[in-house]
């Protein structure tokens, strides 16, 4: 069993940043994929963002490429979410994830985090 924590969240203004964590606990991190979604109300989660069990990978949906960052300290266990030149758009409740391997779907992911709400005000 995994246990995802997240933290971080809050109410930013549009252009503003917020740095997202999420502590692992349980089975091994180090040998995790991790991935961050989120769900707005009314809208099916998203994807984010992934990175692989060794960070040497990564993968983020177009709407954050050059804005958001993913990284993980498998000492710390635990994975970050950099959010700059943030929108009122990014606004959503974020979850984190945990999986075998490295992916993008919703579906494949094993472990959830109850997730932490970001506010984005224009």
């Amino acid at each position: 069993q995994v246990q995802l924590v997240e933290s971080g969240g809050g109410l930013v203004q549009a252009g503003g940043s917020l740095r997202l964590s999420c502590a692992s606990s349980g089975r091994t991190f180090s040998s995790l994929g991790m991935g961050w979604f989120r769900q707005a109300p009314g809208t099916e989660r998203e994807f984010v963002a992934a990175i692989s069990w060794n960070g040497g990978s990564t993968y983020y949906t177009d709407s954050v490429k050059g804005r958001f960052t993913i990284s993980r300290d498998n000492a710390k266990t635990t994975v970050y979410l950099q959010m700059n030149s943030l929108k009122p758009e990014d606004t959503a409740v974020y979850y984190c994830a945990a999986r075998s391997g490295y992916g993008i779907y919703t579906s494949t992911y094993n472990y959830w985090g109850q997730g932490t709400q970001v506010t984005v005000s224009s």
